[in-house]
């Protein structure tokens, strides 16, 4: 018994070390040196991997832009986390230029307050805003709409949204904001939009995704646009970006000069902006001629 363990045991023990030996020998001939400058621009950036640059976490990015740097230009990378400073520190690194993106933030395109959209109906599931909307349309009927179950708030690396009992809507905090995109990738409408921050923090946006028709819409929400076309009839005026579509205005942030001139007209305060739109100018009335 002895001698039938021992011998177990050794032709075990060289199994393993052929086995070692095998995979030693693959793992030399194979393996691929990683450039070290890969990981001294990886030490440089944020490194909480949001994937907000469109590459697997900081070592992708970083992996991507020394292969651009080879090539003479990384101005078409940028990591929105870490911001301007990162980038410059990194073109600096290179000894290259590096491009000037535009400040974003998360913008909500949902106004369905508890006063705006009264709940028709209680909710007694997990609270998810994921496992609610595959359940159900939602406590206030709009299947549109915020659910306001917080799962926005969870995923935030950076603390910058909190939900607001009184509105039951989530809110995000501009200077804690990096665009990392997490909450966009978490709401399970798509409620959430990166937009840039705009000249002198102006910006105006259609604080709806509702597609339903206007009776529809205005039934669960009284905030919810309508597609009536009067935003878009002002500002095709001035720079044509708003379009219409499936009964929803659009407001490209592009061609938008946060003029603010939609904001009033919108029949059902649809319209969201960070300033003070200016007041519609009063229609002139003919005055009749004085008689002679």
């Amino acid at each position: 018994m002895t001698q039938t363990i021992l011998f177990s045991v050794l032709v075990l023990g060289a199994v393993a070390a052929i086995f070692a030996t095998i995979l030693y020998v693959i793992a030399k001939k194979f393996a691929v040196e990683e450039d070290p400058r890969v990981g001294e621009v990886t030490e440089m950036l944020p490194g909480i991997n949001c994937g907000a640059c469109g590459f697997p976490g900081c070592p992708g990015m970083a992996a991507a832009l020394v292969d651009a740097a080879d090539g003479g230009d990384i101005s078409h990378l940028n990591c929105p986390p870490g911001g301007q400073e990162t980038m410059t520190r990194i073109g600096e690194y290179f000894g290259l230029e590096v491009g000037s993106a535009k400040e974003t933030v998360a913008v909500l395109r949902c106004g369905g307050s508890c006063e705006k959209a009264p709940a028709k109906a209680s909710y007694d599931g997990p609270r998810s805003c994921a496992v609610a909307h595959g359940t159900f349309a939602g406590e206030n009927g709009c299947a549109f709409g915020c659910l306001g179950h917080g799962d926005c708030e969870v995923v935030c690396p950076f603390d910058a949204i909190t939900m607001n009992p009184d509105t039951g809507l989530p809110e995000v905090d501009q200077e804690k904001c990096t665009s990392c995109g997490a909450c966009v990738d978490a709401c399970p409408r798509n409620l959430f939009e990166i937009r840039p921050v705009g000249r002198r923090d102006r910006r105006v946006w259609i604080n709806c995704r509702n597609t339903e028709s206007p009776v529809a819409a205005k039934k669960n929400c009284s905030v919810a646009c309508i597609g009536c076309g009067l935003c878009k009839k002002t500002c095709d005026g001035i720079v044509q970006a708003i379009t219409i579509e499936n009964n929803l205005a659009y407001i490209d942030h592009d061609k938008c000069i946060a003029c603010g001139k939609c904001v009033p007209v919108c029949p059902t305060n649809a319209i969201a902006a960070t300033f003070e739109p200016p007041k519609p100018k009063p229609k002139k009335t003919e005055t009749e001629p004085a008689a002679t």
